[in-house]
């Protein structure tokens, strides 16, 4: 995705915060410094995530899919659950209503533990450039919103570095 030119102003700014480690006119090193995993850990919601992923996959916090806890569910939560993916096979976690849908599926305390594994799958380490682009708090509890997605080329430094 294309920077805007609100975004380049803050990616010039930076730059300048972190010219020890970009060298003038390297436009490859800039995106390979902006690309790397953001340090201290930033965290940041999905804006992809498949079912597959979801039911296969353990969690940073170590968290995996609980099926009797899903098969547990009432008939109308397991409908809205498959009707949350529309035939896409995957939802969008950085949307709120997408979040207030898992919560409300797995509502109560017998839901706690896939909305935790729904909750975990849903976010990521952000790279810097997702890091300074993101509006939010960057926490495990509190994931940010990317504004930016992706990575970086070399091509979006001309003119900046």
């Amino acid at each position: 995705m294309p920077l805007t030119q609100a975004q380049k102003d803050i990616l010039a700014a930076d730059i300048i915060s972190n010219r020890a480690s970009i060298a003038d006119g390297d436009t490859a090193g800039a995106a390979d410094f902006y690309n790397a995993v953001a340090v201290p850990d930033y965290w940041v919601w999905k804006n992809h995530l498949t079912e597959h992923e979801i039911v296969s996959l353990t969690s940073a916090d170590a968290t995996v899919w609980d099926w009797t806890a899903y098969i547990a569910r009432s008939q109308g939560e397991r409908d809205a659950w498959v009707r949350m993916f529309n035939g896409t096979y995957s939802i969008n976690p950085s949307i709120a209503q997408v979040r207030k849908g898992i919560a409300d599926i797995f509502s109560g305390p017998a839901g706690a533990g896939q909305r935790t594994h729904l909750l975990a799958v849903s976010r990521k380490k952000a790279t810097r450039i997702e890091k300074l682009l993101a509006t939010g708090n960057g926490t495990t509890a509190a994931p940010s919103n990317m504004g930016f997605v992706g990575l970086i080329s070399p091509s979006d430094f001309n003119g900046i570095v």
